[in-house]
């Protein structure tokens, strides 16, 4: 027995799920999860390697000649909102409404954030690549942005970028809204990925494998969107092969009420809600795919800016197949028939010195068998490469080494909802941090003789946490699953490299793409 009525079931099973998870979900949110304990965070020299001018010229060298053979995608998590983007402009704008410019400059001065604001976005205006469109829309219907400004009607003039009346971006994916503005070309990020994969997942073939995951409600809009720019950048030595997919309903985790029972509607049915970008590991392990470079939607830049991009894309590319190599031809002696000591020793030697896996205290004393699996199963697993920028203050995940219950230690990417900042000496390393997750990341999806991992198996199903949300008015919680490059990547080996911050340009609001790094100069 449990909470659930038969109808419940039935509801459960159409979303592809089984009742024991949602049970088990259900209990999840309602003892909670642990938190991780920080050890130290990883610093260049101690966990995060610093590559010299010479490494990146021969890893990148080494990627662009063996890359070509083998199946590399980018896969693009696509299915961020633009109303995230736009939030400052979608509460209180018309607080400001009548005010001159400068008049703006002076609330904001005297400490009004929404003033403040709006004058960022009002002074700005010019400048969004958008701003010839919403022009257009305006003027359709009698209006225009400089009467607008005039005037001071900053709430009409932010209702025609943001809702139907106009350019209705505050109801678009992220992927959907121009970022960048050429002399004869306006971009939307999903275009800039399709450039950004020519010069990177290419193979010998010419083809370059980009993987979109989109929310479902957009999916047509944005297959029409990319079939309508993809052949102004598929050239005779470029083609596309372009596929999606959308986060699975079965991923969903169940809403709960304060007092520990399922949250249910005004009709009696269960509520589910999405359990995170976590969730997108389906859809990663769906692709069954060989490299796999992964990067968010939002972090792109223009042309001008790209080489430095691609310049440390393949050198992360290039230390991942060399390394993997290396890692594969241990494997093959650790599963042969006869498996003597001194290559186990060689396999350990690697294991610390280029994985920086420390075994057990016990290990040295164990028996030949119980060491042999150890290293079989360490080192026969997913590996990942993941690009880290110096903390400059930007919001995010960091790389720290993490302790386990068996006293080890391993390479994560921690956010700080996992952390217990009150537990002893643990604010103190999380503050230590010197460098943040931009999301770059290049992954050895296949093992040593060439089949697929299934990629569930790796993940760290503690590093799962509770959110709190609000529904109908009423106080809900649910699971989020571990982050996709969190605890869904627990059990993978793991690499830091340090790449410097002008690869990383993610456009979290609407005033990023006022930095000079999404401004070309001609515009």
């Amino acid at each position: 027995m449990g909470p659930f009525t038969t109808q419940d079931e039935k509801q459960i099973q159409a979303r592809g799920m089984t009742v024991d998870k949602v049970r088990s979900d259900l209990k999840s949110v309602q003892q909670g999860f642990p938190s991780v304990t920080i050890d130290r965070p990883c610093v260049a020299g101690d966990g995060i390697v610093v590559l010299s001018d010479a490494e990146l010229e021969r890893l990148g060298s080494m990627y662009a000649q063996a890359a070509g053979s083998r199946e590399v995608t980018k896969f693009v998590p696509s299915s961020g909102a633009g109303s995230r983007m736009f939030q400052p402009l979608l509460s209180g704008v018309g607080h400001c409404n009548g005010l001159t410019e400068q008049q703006l400059g002076v609330k904001a001065e005297a400490g009004d954030s929404t003033c403040r604001e709006v004058l960022q976005f009002v002074s700005g205006i010019r400048r969004f690549s958008f701003y010839h469109e919403l022009q257009s829309v305006m003027a359709r219907d009698g209006s225009s942005v400089e009467n607008c400004l005039d005037h001071g009607q900053y709430d009409q003039l932010a209702s025609y970028v943001l809702t139907p009346i106009g350019l209705n971006y505050a109801n678009l994916p992220k992927g959907l809204i121009p970022f960048h503005h050429y002399t004869d070309d306006i971009r939307t990020p999903f275009a800039e990925h399709l450039v950004e994969a020519a010069a990177y997942v290419r193979d010998n073939h010419q083809t370059a494998r980009v993987h979109f995951t989109v929310s479902a409600d957009y999916l047509g809009e944005i297959r029409a969107h990319i079939e309508r720019i993809r052949g102004r950048y598929e050239q005779s030595e470029t083609r596309y092969d372009v596929r999606y997919s959308v986060q699975k309903s079965s991923t969903d985790t169940i809403g709960v009420d304060l007092e520990g029972n399922p949250f249910r509607d005004a009709a009696g049915q269960l509520i589910f809600r999405p359990s995170g970008h976590g969730a997108l590991l389906e859809n990663l392990n769906d692709l069954k795919g060989d490299i796999v470079f992964l990067k968010n939607i939002d972090n792109v830049t223009l042309d001008k800016l790209k080489p430095e991009t691609y310049r440390y894309k393949r050198a992360l590319g290039g230390y991942l197949l060399e390394l993997q190599s290396e890692l594969f031809a241990y494997l093959e002696r650790l599963y042969q028939a006869a498996v003597n000591q001194s290559v186990l020793n060689d396999a350990f030697a690697f294991a610390e010195h280029k994985l920086l896996i420390t075994p057990p205290d016990s290990l040295k004393r164990a028996e030949k068998d119980e060491q042999l699996a150890f290293l079989r199963k360490k080192l026969n697993r997913p590996l990942r490469v993941c690009g880290m920028v110096k903390n400059t203050g930007e919001p995010g995940g960091g790389p720290f080494w993490v302790e386990h219950a068996d006293q080890t230690v391993s390479r994560q990417i921690i956010e700080a909802i996992q952390v217990n900042v009150q537990a002893d000496g643990q604010r103190a390393s999380w503050q230590s941090a010197t460098h943040f997750n931009p999301v770059d990341l290049v992954c050895g999806v296949r093992d040593f003789r060439g089949q697929p991992f299934d990629l569930r198996q790796f993940t760290d199903p503690n590093t799962s946490f509770v959110v709190h949300k609000t529904k109908d008015g009423k106080a809900l919680r649910s699971l989020e699953l571990p982050g996709l490059w969190n605890g869904s990547m627990a059990d993978w080996n793991t690499i830091f490299v340090e790449v410097p911050m002008i690869t990383f340009n993610p456009v979290k609001t609407i005033f990023d793409l006022l930095r000079p790094e999404h401004q070309e100069e001609s515009f």
